[in-house]
C-alpha cells in the first residue's frame, strides 16, 4: 500500500499497482499519477508519501 499526504495534512491510501509515477512539475510541486478502476490514469498534489508494509498494523 502507498499513503499518499495531501497539502492540507489529510491523506488517502492505495494500492502500490495503482501507482504510476510521482514526480516534480513545472512549478515544482509534488505530483502523483495514479490509475482509476477504468483504466484511466489521473494525476493530484501530494505534499509526500510513504510506503506501507504488507502485514504491519500503522495507528
Amino acid at each position: 500500500m502507498i499513503k499518499y499526504i495531501y497539502p492540507d495534512g489529510s491523506h488517502c491510501y492505495r494500492a502500490l499497482h495503482s501507482t504510476h509515477a510521482v514526480f516534480r512539475d513545472e512549478q515544482n510541486r509534488l505530483i502523483a499519477r495514479a490509475r482509476k478502476t477504468e483504466g484511466n490514469y489521473y494525476e493530484f498534489e501530494i505534499a509526500g508519501f510513504e510506503l506501507l508494509e504488507t502485514g504491519v498494523k500503522y495507528d
